[in-house]
Parts: structure tokens; C-alpha cells; sequence
């Protein structure tokens, strides 16, 4: 930990993302207490599969205190969760892709999406993952067309058109060759995902992997207006 980051600990204690407790060990994601209690995929429950993608790990299932924590984080701008939500899926990648990869990169917002949140959620988390894997994270793509979110879309066919032709690569993108980590906040059907990853591979990516610190299943959609709502994200 850098001197920085431990003076912003013992100025403002890091909480737990879930129950929102100050940690006793400010380096842990999460506090004993939510630890047992949370929805974790473990086995072949954490992994799916979508597209382009050769696989896609998520850490914990998107509900209850796992929605709440990700509305935070997103729509109440509570930054600070990008530490113990990548910390968690870094853990989940060495659990999982025991082999490694090249770099770490992620599904961008659009500019109007952006300048409406104020961060890039899916960036946040890339660059924790990196952090934590001593991996290189790169910007790689782009959004050039500003679309519906897809957690308004009720199922798969609408969240394909949605995703289809929204992204570019950026100019120099270095993949040629790499395996690639591909990190977004929360996933259900992988369109998005798997767009991005279309053209990962279609640049030479050797293969590309989805990370996510969420999944949701079919009936869980996000409502940033009601976390406790329920219905389908991606």
C-alpha cells in the first residue's frame, strides 16, 4: 500500500462495501460478518459463457447486499468501492484462470454516460484488477454510439441489438497475440461483453476473458431508482 493510500485509511477507515462497517483490517474487501453471508458463485456457477468470450468469472450473484453495494458504487458515487469490488474479482480470476493473462482492459462508457456519472465504473475496477495481479490495464476500445442502458432491455435479442456496432477499437490498440481480461461491473446476458470482445479478437487478441464482479440471473434486472426492484442487468 502506498503512503498515500495509507494516510487516506487512517483519515477516512475504509468500510465494507456491503454492510458499510468500518473494516478492522482496512485491508480486507470485506468485514467477517458479511463474509458467510454473501452470495458467492462458487464451481461452475461462477463461470458462463457469452459470444466471443472464452469464459466469464463473476465472484458473487447479483442480489440483495451485492445490488445494493453496486448502486452505491454507480449511482450514489461511492468511489471508493473500485478497491474491494476488484480485490474481489482479482481473486476470482487467480481462482479461475490459474494460467494468467497479458492485460487487463474494460468496457467503456459512452461520453454522454460519462459526463452523467461523473467516472467510468468498469475503468475503476480494470485498474484494481490490474493492481492486484501486477498486470498491465489499457485502454483498448471505445463507445461510439451512446445507447439505452442495458438493464432497461428485457431480454437477450434486445441486448444484442443494443450492444451491436456501439463500440470501436481505439487506434494502436496493442492485443495481437495477448489473452486478454475483459472487466465489467455486473453481467446477465454477456452482449455487451461479447461485443467488446468481437473486436478484441477480431484485433488478435489470442483469447478474451469477461470478469465481472456480479451476475445476474434471469429476473434480476438493475432499476437505479429502486435497488431492491426486481429485473435483468448487464
Amino acid at each position: 500500500m502506498s503512503l498515500g493510500a495509507a494516510l487516506l485509511d487512517l483519515l477516512v477507515p475504509p468500510k465494507c462495501p456491503f454492510c458499510q462497517r468500518v473494516l478492522d483490517d482496512p485491508r480486507a474487501p470485506v468485514c467477517p460478518g458479511c463474509q458467510p453471508r454473501l452470495p458467492w458463485l462458487t464451481g461452475g456457477a461462477g463461470e458462463g459463457k457469452a459470444g466471443f468470450l472464452e469464459g466469464c468469472f463473476s465472484p458473487l450473484r447479483y442480489q440483495g447486499q451485492v445490488r445494493q453495494a453496486v448502486h452505491r458504487y454507480k449511482f450514489q458515487r461511492v468511489r471508493a468501492y473500485g478497491r474491494p469490488f476488484g480485490a474481489l474479482m482479482a481473486q476470482c480470476l487467480r481462482d479461475n484462470l490459474p494460467q494468467g493473462a497479458g492485460l487487463v482492459t474494460w468496457c467503456p462508457l459512452s461520453r454522454e454516460r460519462l459526463r452523467e456519472r461523473g467516472f467510468d465504473q468498469a475503468r475503476i475496477l480494470a485498474a484494481e484488477v490490474g493492481r492486484q495481479l501486477s498486470l498491465p490495464v489499457l485502454p483498448t476500445l471505445r463507445k461510439i454510439r451512446h445507447t439505452r442502458p442495458q438493464s432497461e432491455l428485457e431480454d437477450g435479442q434486445a441486448r444484442r441489438a443494443n450492444a451491436l456496432g456501439a463500440y470501436a477499437l481505439l487506434p494502436g490498440a496493442a492485443v495481437a497475440g495477448k489473452q486478454v481480461v475483459l472487466v465489467d461491473d455486473v453481467v446477465t446476458s454477456g452482449a455487451t461483453l461479447s461485443e467488446c470482445a468481437c473486436l478484441l479478437r477480431l484485433a488478435g487478441a489470442q483469447a478474451v476473458w469477461g470478469l465481472t464482479l456480479a451476475r445476474a440471473g434471469q429476473g434480476e434486472r438493475e432499476d437505479k431508482n429502486n435497488p431492491k426492484k426486481v429485473g435483468k442487468n448487464d
